[in-house]
């Protein structure tokens, strides 16, 4: 069972991204789970036609401790097990902590079990953050397997960065390595270049470019992913790509993460700070 784990700037795409590429690996035959990480619980929901899951938290909040694994696992687009951790009601408490709680219960009661031959799970993490319980998919080898996606985009590079100081820490004591830098295209001029230059200097790879595409949008306002919504429309295969890519990959490195100068110069090379 692989344990890969989405991280990026907050607004970047990454849950579109983690559910159209999930999609994928389950079109290829592949058994996935996706463990959602954002309070908003928002990570869940192209897969399951635009169902608001009831989260771990909520449920162990109305249940009690007596909850089965049917109580917070859904089945949606292509047999996928979806969850959602959620987060406490708004003002009260740490939200970082309700991924250690999700996660943790969903130790005991056997979602990740050998008998079930998962081949893939996907925790979809919230924004750029990096310590607390937002961490805990690095910090406790949940995670080994991170990608980062990022655009042409200044703060979502200065976000990809600091989340390679991340990966560098937990890579110390654990197998957490970083697989890849996803671009989620912006249309930001000389975009594919400068994230191919960025992930050369951190010592990775772009390991695809997802064009931008309205139908990425419109497959979401009907609640699906793109795959589900149009399978033949050209962004499917882009996220068929992706997933396949992933589904490949080989190359896991601890990051060598950028000074502030050294970014700020590749996004004056390219352009950008001009």
């Amino acid at each position: 069972m692989r344990k890969v784990a989405i991280y990026g700037k907050g607004g970047i795409g990454k849950s579109t991204t983690t559910q159209n590429t999930v999609a994928g690996l389950a079109e290829m035959g592949k058994n996935v789970m996706v463990v959602g990480c954002d309070p908003k619980a928002d990570s869940t929901r192209l897969l399951l036609g635009g169902l608001a899951q009831k989260t771990v938290l909520d449920t162990l909040r109305e249940e009690g401790e007596d909850v089965e694994l049917d109580d917070v696992i859904k089945e949606g687009y292509g047999h996928i097990r979806c969850v959602e951790s959620g987060g406490p009601e708004p003002g009260v408490g740490c939200a970082g902590r309700g991924i250690i709680t999700s996660v943790n219960l969903l130790e005991q009661l056997g979602a990740y079990d050998e008998n079930l031959n998962l081949d893939f799970v996907f925790y979809d993490v919230l924004g750029d953050v990096v310590c607390g319980g937002f961490a805990m998919p690095m910090r406790e080898g949940k995670a080994e397997e991170i990608y980062i996606v990022v655009s042409g985009e200044m703060m979502a590079m200065y976000a990809a960065n600091n989340i390679c100081k991340g990966i560098v820490k937990f890579a110390e004591a654990g197998n957490v390595r970083l697989g890849g830098l996803i671009c989620n295209s912006r249309k930001v001029d000389n975009e594919l270049a400068m994230i191919e230059e960025l992930a050369k200097k951190l010592g990775t790879q772009m390991i695809h470019f997802v064009p931008r595409d309205n139908m990425v949008q419109r497959a979401e306002i009907n609640r699906k992913t793109v795959i589900d919504y149009d399978p033949t429309h050209s962004q499917a295969d882009e996220y068929r790509a992706l997933a396949k890519k992933i589904d490949d990959n080989k190359l896991f490195v601890v990051p060598k993460p950028l000074e502030i100068e050294e970014l700020e110069k590749l996004l004056i090379d390219f352009g950008i700070l001009n």
